[in-house]
């Protein structure tokens, strides 16, 4: 059995995309993530050590957005899973979120999201 831990509405400024100003200026992104990891001894203890620590999947995705240039969202969304999937044997599965808050289309004022799921191998 496996339990989840949900990280939603992480801001982060990035320079992904495939226009010029885009990686030049760069954007907001916001993320959301999914990490499916047994808490259950965890829940016994009451001890860091025996869960998942969140605050380094927030270090490691929100570094990630910061410095890397990659021209589409998917390819993104696929590295912050990645990470999150090497960072620890407790990962099993994640679940990735990555939203343009406001992406250079005309006319257009809305958010366009990639949402990916990857398991560990």
């Amino acid at each position: 059995m496996s339990d989840c831990i949900a990280i939603s509405n992480l801001r982060v400024y990035g320079y992904t995309g495939v226009f010029p100003e885009e990686k030049a200026l760069g954007q907001w992104y916001e993320l959301d993530l999914k990490i499916w990891t047994d808490t259950a001894k965890a829940a016994q203890t009451d001890d860091i050590t025996d869960t998942y620590n969140y605050v380094e999947a927030v270090e490691q995705a929100r570094n990630l957005v910061r410095t890397a240039q990659f021209n589409l969202i998917e390819k993104l969304a696929a590295a912050v899973a990645d990470i999150l999937l090497q960072s620890s044997t407790q990962v099993e599965q994640v679940q990735v979120r990555v939203t343009k808050v406001s992406p250079p289309i005309p006319d257009f004022s809305g958010k366009v999201s990639v949402e990916i799921t990857r398991s560990a191998a």
